[in-house]
């Protein structure tokens, strides 16, 4: 359950908050001046706080200086009636997570609050990386056994100290974003800010405003200045995710961050500096990218100092028995029920199942098995019918469909990936198929060995002399190597 503080001298705005945010979900106290607001937080401990800016007694600003020195990662919305003046936004300097205008719009207030409510909830959860489920005192952890997973936990645990920004690739439902919230969680910026934005879910013309900021009458509707996420991400980490989808010039505006730690607000002049460290995310060849000139070269290096690859669920079907015993057990304790168990041959189901959603699609596939099963035991006829069904299991993606049809089955999923890259060549004039493609299979090769030539070499058939050539060629160790 999420709580909720509202600091406000007015006891009809406080009798208003009431009824908006009457729910069993969360806890909600209120508090009519700085003072008596700075008392409660230490014993209620909210994971929100909503305050006017202006009230008798310790005015807004100043609360919000002491329960930024005190509690730096409790996240605290102001709220004002006089917009057009400069003291929201010094609050907003001060740390505050964002503005509301009296009066208020009940819509929009719910939307800011769950929006905050989930970035504070995101801070607050301790990624674990730990590959054994036995150590089950963390609510929150990426799981595996597997090679392919120790590697990345390896990496998590070599770069979390450092102020190193990190690229993490895999596609979609891998767990991305697991991966930069362990990174933050055991990094030395944990007890500042941790916040996170979808770049393909936020429209182009609203993106630049939402990482950067805008001056009041910066564009139509910008009627009060506004502070962005890396501002109010100020000592705290950034996680940009699905960063293939931004647009140039939004790139050069991140380009440029990320080179000198300053910006300007959109429609400003005025030169901000911010230390924020970033860790970007994308399901998208972004070399690819590069080479058909839709994503900055410069930048890709920027953001390519440490790459983090979580591989496919599919690539690490030893892990499966051990996510779906951590799934049931989550599910369990989110409805206080006794964990299920699973019915002989719904384990060897599932390993047969190419999951095109990865760890995603497993999650919600035994929550959906959950919720059906009749008794105590989840059974073959509770999974999705895409999962159970007569076939489901037979497709290339499967090591068993691949011994099966034999190395013809392999030359024809070769041929057929030859043919959709000639495509994507068709479709972009200036793709560089060859040196893209070489280029991120040695980069795969090498992290699939742990960075070892002898054996990446061996992989892709090559000679060690000849890998070490294409490495220094494309200029590979410097991605791979620790800041």
């Amino acid at each position: 359950m999420s709580k909720l503080l509202l600091i406000d001298d007015e006891e009809d705005v406080r009798y208003s908050f009431q009824r908006i945010f009457a729910s069993s979900e969360i806890e909600f106290a209120t508090a009519a001046s700085g003072e008596e607001g700075l008392k409660i937080v230490p014993k209620f401990k909210p994971d929100l706080v909503l305050m006017d800016v202006r009230m008798g007694g310790l005015n807004g600003l100043e609360t919000l200086r002491r329960l930024r020195a005190t509690h730096p990662k409790l996240l605290v919305i102001l709220m004002t009636a006089y917009g057009t003046t400069q003291t929201a936004i010094e609050a907003m300097k001060l740390g505050a997570y964002d503005y509301l205008l009296k009066p208020f719009d009940a819509v929009k207030i719910k939307e800011l609050v769950a929006n905050a409510l989930k970035a504070a909830r995101d801070m607050k959860q301790v990624v674990s990386y730990e590959p054994l489920l036995q150590s089950e005192d963390y609510e929150l952890g990426i799981v595996g056994r597997s090679e392919a997973m120790q590697r990345v936990f390896k990496l998590i645990g070599q770069i979390a100290a450092s102020d190193a920004t990190v690229l993490v690739t895999g596609e979609s439902g891998t767990g991305k974003e697991l991966v930069a919230r362990a990174i933050y969680s055991h990094s030395r910026r944990s007890a500042q800010p941790f916040l996170a934005i979808n770049c393909a879910a936020i429209p182009e013309p609203l993106l630049e405003s939402e990482l950067f900021g805008h001056e009041r009458g910066a564009f139509t509707g910008a009627s009060l200045q506004r502070i962005g996420k890396f501002e109010q991400c100020h000592q705290g980490t950034l996680f940009l995710d699905e960063i293939g989808d931004m647009t140039p010039p939004t790139q050069t505006k991140i380009l440029r961050v990320l080179q000198s730690g300053a910006f300007e607000r959109v429609g400003g002049n005025q030169l901000i500096q911010t230390d924020v460290r970033v860790i970007a995310a994308t399901n998208k060849p972004l070399e690819a990218a590069v080479a058909a000139q839709q994503f900055r070269e410069d930048l890709f290096y920027r953001l390519n100092v440490v790459r983090i690859h979580i591989p496919p669920l599919r690539d690490r079907r030893d892990d499966l028995p051990l996510l779906v015993n951590y799934f049931l057990k989550k599910i369990s304790g989110e409805q206080q029920q006794t964990p299920k168990s699973i019915a002989a041959g719904v384990i060897q189901t599932l390993q047969k199942y190419h999951w095109p959603g990865n760890v995603r699609e497993l999650e919600n596939a035994i929550r959906r098995a959950h919720v059906l099963a009749k008794g105590d035991a989840i059974l073959l006829n509770d999974l999705p019918p895409e999962i159970s069904g007569p076939g489901a299991g037979d497709t290339p993606h499967t090591p068993g469909a691949r011994a099966a049809a034999g190395d013809e089955t392999a030359v024809t999923d070769t041929a057929g990936l030859a043919r959709q890259l000639f495509q994507w060549a068709k479709r972009n004039p200036k793709l560089k198929i060859l040196p893209a493609v070489e280029r991120e299979l040695i980069i795969q090769a090498l992290q699939e060995t742990g960075n070892n030539q002898v054996h990446a070499a061996q992989l892709l058939g090559i000679t060690r002399a000849t890998l070490r050539k294409r490495i220094e060629k494309f200029g590979i160790l410097r991605e791979l190597t620790v800041k």
